[in-house]
């Protein structure tokens, strides 16, 4: 998506002391399809108070809920044709895989999501789906690891494979996008975990072979329009960890 630099890259930039980067990466579409709710109207239970947005470029912050992460929430199956934005996670995991997804803005107001914070975490078992719903102008990150916690670089950030994300944006007048990035992991030299990212018919993806298909490695962080840019409307994006090829 053009969003100019990736999440990614945004938290290697502070991770390692560089200066704050720009948006984040957009998103990719599902094979649950795009079904419209009954009501005509999409809905927004569970979800708490949307915040504000603000700023430009490298600081535009848009919704992080209120309070901080409610804005992210796991849903039932039977409820995803009633939200906008949604994604499913399964794998090809042979092992349970703990899975964290962040805001961009960490709770404080920061460019710190990645350091820690979980808007939404949970674990995904050998052949297990979960279903995740974002509300509108929601802007982050999720990556996902083998155990009960995510590898972390020297300075706190995560540093696994991680999958990137704008929903519904303000900024970019309802667009969406996101994107499969290894930059976080190669710079903090540690493992590259498979992760494929689709919807709409787009994707992104990084096999655990090290096979790269729009996607950002370290070598593309100063690139934009990796991964997958989806005009204004309804996502259902269909995420696949520790994705072999």
């Amino acid at each position: 998506m053009q969003f100019k630099t990736t999440l990614a890259l945004l938290g290697a930039m502070c991770s390692f002391g560089m200066a704050h980067p720009p948006q984040q990466r957009p998103y990719h579409p599902t094979s649950m399809g795009q079904p419209s709710p009954a009501s005509g109207s999409y809905t927004n239970t569970g979800f708490g108070a949307r915040t504000s947005s603000h700023g430009s470029g490298y600081t535009y912050v848009g919704n992080v809920g209120k309070p901080w992460g409610s804005n992210i929430i796991e849903i039932s199956e039977a409820d995803v044709s009633k939200y906008k934005y949604v994604a499913e996670f399964s794998g090809q995991n042979t092992e349970t895989w703990l899975v964290v997804i962040w805001n961009k803005f960490g709770p404080t107001g920061k460019l710190d999501g990645h350091f820690g914070n979980s808007a939404l975490s949970f674990s995904l078992a050998p052949g297990e789906h979960k279903f995740v719903a974002f509300d509108e102008d929601t802007q982050g990150g999720f990556s996902a690891a083998p155990g009960s916690a995510l590898p972390r670089g020297k300075y706190g950030s995560y540093s696994s494979t991680w999958g990137e994300f704008d929903f519904g944006s303000k900024i970019n007048h309802g667009w969406s996008g996101f994107d499969v990035s290894a930059i976080q992991a190669q710079l903090a030299g540690q493992q590259v975990q498979g992760m494929k990212i689709c919807g709409n018919g787009q994707c992104s993806s990084i096999s655990r072979g090290g096979g790269v298909n729009n996607a950002y490695t370290a070598k593309d962080a100063a690139r934009g329009g990796i991964g997958g840019n989806l005009p204004p409307g309804p996502v259902k994006l269909e995420v696949i960890i520790d994705f072999q090829r």
